[in-house]
């Protein structure tokens, strides 16, 4: 279990709380909640009652719309100051996703009576909030459109280089994802079957494009990808 001075030490390095005074960071730090999950750890269900807003401290969790033949398509990877679950606090609707841990990962939560005082008090929170939903509008949005104009070569290509922005690191030429993904992982994210992302990934290790390595993927050509992606 964490102090509240280590809470507070930590709320320094989260977007969304660096607008607040050092005497609000205080105040929140007494109101969060620490938790720890494990890989498969599920934190809501689509359709459950929304009761806080989580903050990833460390860790990543997958959020995802579930299929009622038992798949997912994966909506978003919250990872390391992300934060989720405002939405159904603030509009009273049921949880519209799932949240499963895909690896041992840390949170802060903030339960519903606080979080509202908390935006009430910092109206710079609440711009961000109100921002992080635009966001995330747009990107569903852009999910739709994906799935209308692009193939699952380019839709496949287009979420490699969003792993690769998001959750990569450099080293030389080449970009990992350090991420363990299955073939099945891969295609709930790009809304495909697991034959088509194999079919993908030996056509792309063919072309010199991408490897597959014991920690994730390895991107060896970040432009050409961008342009299969178009």
């Amino acid at each position: 279990m964490w102090g509240v001075m280590m809470i507070n030490d930590i709320l320094k390095g989260i977007p969304l709380f660096k607008c607040i005074s050092e005497e609000g960071r205080a105040r929140l730090a007494d109101a969060l909640r620490y938790r720890s999950v494990k890989k498969g750890d599920v934190l809501f269900r689509k359709g459950g009652k929304g009761t806080a807003l989580f903050i990833v401290k460390k860790g990543k969790i997958r959020l995802a719309l579930p299929s009622r033949l038992g798949g997912e398509f994966v909506l978003a990877i919250a990872s390391e100051g992300d934060f989720f679950g405002e939405e159904t606090l603030l509009g009273g609707q049921p949880c519209l996703f799932d949240a499963i841990a895909m690896e041992p990962a840390e949170l802060l939560m903030l339960y519903h009576q606080d979080f509202l005082t908390f935006l009430n008090a910092n109206k710079g929170a609440m711009q961000l909030i109100i921002g992080a939903l635009s966001q995330r509008l747009s990107y569903t949005i852009d999910l739709l459109a994906d799935s209308c104009f692009l193939n699952i070569s380019g839709r496949f290509a287009k979420k490699l280089v969003e792993l690769a922005t998001a959750h990569g690191y450099q080293d030389g030429e080449d970009i990992h994802i350090d991420m363990h993904l299955s073939q099945t992982d891969l295609a709930s994210l790009v809304g495909a079957t697991r034959e088509s992302i194999n079919k993908e990934l030996r056509l792309l290790r063919r072309k010199g494009l991408v490897s597959s390595q014991e920690q994730g993927i390895c991107i060896h050509d970040l432009e050409r990808l961008k342009l299969r992606a178009h």
